[in-house]
């Protein structure tokens, strides 16, 4: 093999790493190696980089270690290599390797180790980072800054957080103003969404983009507001974002959260081209509402085209077949994820199947199932199945499932009142009585019910027996009415 030049194998490793095909790179690594060209700066760095991304840290670290003269871009590569592979203590040791030998970190080498830091285990090191970025007045520069944010929202630290970016807030782009929105979506900070939106109409000289149109869309659907939901739609009109396929998906979203079906499936029609995201939502929006065989027939119109259903398309199927009755069907849905879509179920399908089981009437079945699960039951699952026995007024289990409950939260208000129903439906009064004393002796109070409802532009909640609403005697004289409507029309089975 004749070489006259080698400026091509930096490309050649960059190339391997993008598509992740680590056995192309090391046959390249060997040719690199048997012309002499291990110790190249430009070759060793594209190889670190190479290496890493395909997750071969050890091999990372090695082709790095030949390198005869690392320069900054060298060190670069290796820091990011561990950060994105999560490993946050190699990623600042090297970090600090690298300082103790003179080398000066620049913006690059702060931002690729603070991506490192994604849940609260690295908030600790993440301030130590933060009080570098201080020292070396890298805290000028906004790109880090907003990395910066983005590590304190990763690892819960919602206030600092804030107050980072109220501190930058004159000199923030559009991506310090989305990350900080975006943060108070993750946090259900809906109102906190809405007066940063005002406040970066006033303050900011640029647009917002198709990120921004979608979080606002977003949260209009997690308060169940169309009216505002339409609001940023008629916005995202004026400015030409309307189009943008992410607003499209966040449109679809938002109008099934607030059950306008018959207006998502209206916009998911006119869309000429649909994914995954599109499809996941409408279906999941017909499941939630009760609208079992719709989802199903969509989920299968979908497999059709060759579409390959996600983890959010899941949920939603077998939530149909729950409400609809399908037992065999959404077991045999469930059965399929991982052998036949390579899909790994969630906590959330297993609690799917559980409802799917208990709304079936198959309670023994249904405990069964979470027994034998290969993850840990969580509160919800047990509360699913307390509930369905209540319905079907199994004692036996409800007892069992109570305790379970009770178990992991001893002042649980649901778990006390549910056992309490299936002991009176089973007329099992003597429970009862000592239910409730327990209640008393612990201080578990029955959590009241809330529901709201939007009228003119004005969100309206309401609570069981509230007394604090300012129009309480009219709605207290309606539902009088009714109920003498209710009398009148002989429903006193559901009186009794």
């Amino acid at each position: 093999m004749h070489v006259r030049g080698f400026s091509f194998m930096p490309s050649v490793f960059s190339a391997c790493g993008s598509l992740g095909e680590p056995g192309y790179g090391k046959q390249m690594h060997a040719v690199s190696i048997k012309y002499g060209l291990e110790g190249d700066a430009f070759s060793g760095c594209s190889l670190t980089d190479m290496y890493a991304k395909c997750g071969l840290l050890c091999s990372a670290k090695t082709a790095f270690d030949l390198i005869q003269s690392p320069d900054i871009v060298s060190w670069n590569a290796l820091i990011s290599g561990f950060a994105y592979s999560g490993d946050f203590n190699g990623a600042m040791s090297i970090f600090s390797q690298m300082r103790h030998l003179d080398f000066r970190p620049d913006d690059i080498s702060v931002r690729s180790l603070l991506c490192a830091f994604v849940n609260p285990l690295g908030l600790s090191q993440g301030k130590q980072v933060h009080s570098y970025i201080i020292k070396t007045r890298l805290d000028l520069d906004i790109p880090v800054c907003n990395t910066l944010l983005t590590t304190y929202a990763n690892c819960s630290s919602y206030m600092d957080a804030y107050k980072l970016f109220n501190e930058n807030r004159v000199n923030a782009d559009l991506v310090s103003w989305n990350a900080i929105i975006t943060m108070c979506v993750n946090y259900q900070q809906v109102e906190e969404v809405f007066l940063l939106f005002r406040t970066m109409l006033y303050l900011f000289h640029g647009k917002p983009d198709h990120i921004t149109i979608a979080n606002l869309l977003g949260s209009s659907g997690k308060i169940a507001s169309l009216h505002t939901g339409d609001q940023v739609y008629c916005y995202s009109f004026k400015t030409g974002l309307d189009f943008d396929f992410l607003v499209m998906n966040a449109l679809i979203d938002m109008y099934v959260k607030c059950g306008s079906l018959e207006r998502a499936r209206k916009l998911f029609d006119s869309i000429g081209y649909l994914d995954i995201v599109s499809w996941s939502s409408l279906i999941v929006g017909y499941a939630q509402f009760g609208y079992g065989d719709e989802a199903l027939n969509l989920f299968t119109k979908m497999k059709n085209l060759g579409l390959k259903p996600n983890q959010v398309t899941f949920v939603g199927v077998l939530t149909a077949c729950s409400h609809v009755g399908l037992v065999e069907e959404g077991l045999k849905l469930f059965e399929s994820m991982e052998t036949e879509h390579k899909v790994v179920p969630t906590r959330e399908h297993y609690s799917c199947v559980v409802d799917l089981l208990a709304r079936g009437g198959l309670i023994q079945d249904a405990e069964a199932f979470i027994n034998e699960m290969g993850i840990e039951p969580d509160i919800v699952m047990w509360k699913t199945l307390l509930a369905a026995c209540k319905t079907r007024k199994n004692i036996d289990v409800g007892k069992r499932v109570a305790e379970r409950i009770l178990k992991i939260d001893p002042y649980n208000s649901a778990a006390h009142v549910l056992l309490c129903s299936i002991y009176a439906s089973a007329g099992d009064w003597k429970d009862v009585a000592l239910l409730r004393s327990l209640m008393r002796e612990k201080g578990v109070k029955k959590v009241p019910g809330r529901s709201w409802i939007e009228v003119n532009d004005r969100s309206n909640v309401f609570s069981a027996e509230d007394g604090l609403h300012p129009e309480r005697d009219k709605i207290y004289s309606m539902l009088e009415e009714l109920w003498l409507q209710i009398l009148d029309a002989g429903y006193l089975t559901f009186l009794e």
